[in-house]
């Protein structure tokens, strides 16, 4: 795959959002949702934990432009500070996942044989339970909190790029370059990290922009079950569950924070489909 593309001038990435209008519109958006959750404290009217029970389940106005909750707290300022920790979880999230699997299935496409066999082995095992039930019960037995979800995620997510890689490296340990390498000396822990993993690795990437969007709508239900983020720690999911009671009465305690789930997966699934176009992948 060329990177011809990615010249350093503006007027070469001007070109290149206006021929991939996805990438400006994924990129923009999260670039507006992290610098939001780094101006929090500056932008944030109101304490987000901070409750007023002369003001409970106002609904949207100047003084509080997306309204308050059951509780008085100011939702504009919850769904700032919220944005804080379901960007983290969206990219924890995946990390984890995919330096396990990238590794796991390096080594097993690359050695083949009964390592190959034994790793695969293990991804049949994990993938005959479904996803959301085998996360939660790993969760249930660590316990709620975000660390739990993080290493269930860990745990489970990693086969997806296991197999991704492993296909790669399964055909490209047999390429001209791969071969030349093997007749010059190289070790094969260089061969499979400098040589070949940099060309297996363009799928993954473009894979993990998709996950992200799954992982952030794990954690918006694994919190909206009272397994995630606690409260009053302000998160999208844990908002949208506090507001489920008063969804006929009090709608912009559960809308805004629901939005913002959205907009967010929508700009990671946008930037995953304009890299896999720049990248030549597709899904």
């Amino acid at each position: 795959m060329s990177l011809e593309t990615f010249a350093p001038s503006p007027a070469a990435w001007r070109r290149l959002i206006s021929r991939r209008p996805t990438l400006g519109i994924g990129a923009g958006i999260l670039l507006f949702f992290l610098l939001l959750a780094m101006a929090a404290p500056l932008v944030a009217p109101f304490d987000p934990i901070l409750q007023n029970a002369d003001v409970r389940l106002q609904g949207p106005s100047f003084a509080h432009l997306f309204g308050t909750d059951n509780f008085g707290r100011d939702i504009l300022s919850r769904v700032i500070w919220g944005a804080r920790i379901d960007l983290q979880i969206a990219v924890i999230g995946v990390i984890f996942p995919f330096l396990i699997g990238t590794t796991v299935g390096t080594i097993a496409g690359f050695f083949g044989g009964i390592v190959d066999a034994a790793f695969m082995r293990l991804v049949d095992i994990i993938l005959a339970f479904p996803f959301l039930v085998l996360m939660l019960s790993i969760i249930a037995i660590l316990g709620p909190g975000l660390s739990s979800f993080y290493i269930a995620m860990a745990l489970v997510g990693w086969v997806s790029y296991a197999r991704l890689i492993r296909s790669q490296m399964l055909i490209l340990k047999n390429s001209d370059y791969a071969v030349a390498a093997v007749s010059l000396g190289f070790s094969r822990f260089r061969i499979m990290f400098r040589h070949l993993l940099p060309n297996a690795i363009a799928g993954s990437i473009v894979f993990s922009m998709s996950d992200a969007t799954l992982v952030l709508l794990s954690g918006a239900s694994v919190s909206y079950l009272g397994l995630g983020v606690q409260p009053p720690i302000a998160e999208w999911g844990v908002m949208v569950a506090e507001g489920q009671s008063f969804i006929t009465t009090a709608w912009w305690i559960t809308l805004f924070p629901g939005l913002s789930i959205v907009c967010l997966a929508f700009g990671f699934s946008m930037l995953g489909d304009a890299l896999g176009e720049l990248l030549g992948v597709h899904e």
